[in-house]
């Protein structure tokens, strides 16, 4: 397996330096695809920083060439209030790597970049919601959701702002390297494991009363046990809070219900025994959770558009053939 080089595109000339956010993104890119975690899988990615000032730039604008995966962060605000345009030949280099086949990531603002490219046409993409009308004016041709953290089109991926760009690039690393790699990064970074890119970009999420978090302790409980029988009524006491109260906060703290969400973390935990053992289709179902051979096909499919076999074999190339239909 060969060394998968990911770009990052940053915008040449304008003022001095790095913006901000530009070194925010930066730096989440480089955290992720830049540090080589060869521990958790050998070979890691290869980084290379193109186009903006130094000391931050490692290649011209010819080092998208060859990238397996291009990720244009935050453009300047001048590009998004529309007083000005992205230089040509940053456009054009987003095109030709495009035309490589190297798969176009925006985080936030970046997205104006890719739509400048014409990339984003007839796809979804989504940005800090702030931002979205300017985009959506600007290129009719784009379907604009800003109520989503990140969106993947397979070759064309955009996320919201600031942690929703961690959440794209976890992404990126499940999608590549498998949800057991991408849970031990997140781990590693100190972040929740992978969010799904539908959840909401804003949630009502006061604090309880006193700072005290009852909600956290039950829902890593629940996440120990997702092999039991498990039910809201549980849950809620074991947070101390009615059943009603409780479907609240989940809902207010994780965009979902208190089932859908115990649904996505035992789908997750599917992932990660199709990943790292070689339990019949049975025993995950039971492991994780989801019950019958049958049961776990449903819900799995429904989540990641393949069945548990055809994904392990996907992520485990060795894997031998499976009854599972």
């Amino acid at each position: 397996m060969s060394t998968a080089v990911v770009a990052v595109a940053l915008v040449p000339g304008g003022t001095p330096g790095i913006s901000p956010w530009d070194l925010y993104e930066l730096s989440v890119a480089t955290m992720v695809f830049g540090i080589p975690h060869t521990d958790l899988a050998d070979p890691w990615y290869g980084l290379r920083v193109c186009g903006g000032p130094a000391p931050h730039s490692t290649h011209g604008l010819d080092g998208l060439t060859g990238a397996h995966t291009v990720i244009v962060p935050s453009v300047p605000d001048g590009v998004v209030d529309g007083g000005e345009t992205l230089p040509g030949d940053f456009v054009e280099a987003l095109r030709a790597a495009a035309d490589g086949g190297a798969r176009m990531v925006s985080m936030c603002s970046g997205a104006f970049a890719l739509a400048a490219a014409g990339l984003l046409d007839g796809h979804r993409a989504t940005l800090h919601r702030e931002y979205a009308p300017q985009l959506a004016a600007r290129h009719p041709g784009i379907d604009v959701d800003a109520s989503v953290l990140y969106t993947d089109e397979d070759t064309v991926l955009t996320s919201a702002g600031a942690a929703a760009g961690l959440d794209l690039c976890l992404h990126l690393v499940r999608k590549d390297l498998g949800a057991t790699v991408a849970g031990a990064l997140a781990q590693r970074l100190v972040v929740p494991a992978p969010r799904p890119g539908d959840r909401p970009q804003f949630v009502e999420a006061p604090l309880p009363p006193g700072g005290r978090d009852l909600l956290g302790p039950a829902l890593q409980w629940a996440q120990e046990h997702l092999h039991e029988p498990l039910t809201v009524d549980d849950l809620a006491r074991r947070a101390h809070m009615s059943p009603r109260t409780f479907h609240r906060r989940v809902r207010e703290t994780h965009g979902t219900t208190p089932l859908q969400w115990l649904l996505q973390q035992r789908v997750a935990r599917a992932q990660m025994l199709l990943e790292s053992t070689d339990l019949p289709v049975e025993r995950v179902g039971e492991h994780s959770g989801l019950g019958t051979a049958a049961n776990l096909r449903r819900h799995f499919t429904r989540a990641l558009g393949l069945s548990p076999t055809a994904y392990r074999r996907a992520v485990t190339p060795s894997a031998p053939p499976s009854t599972d239909r």
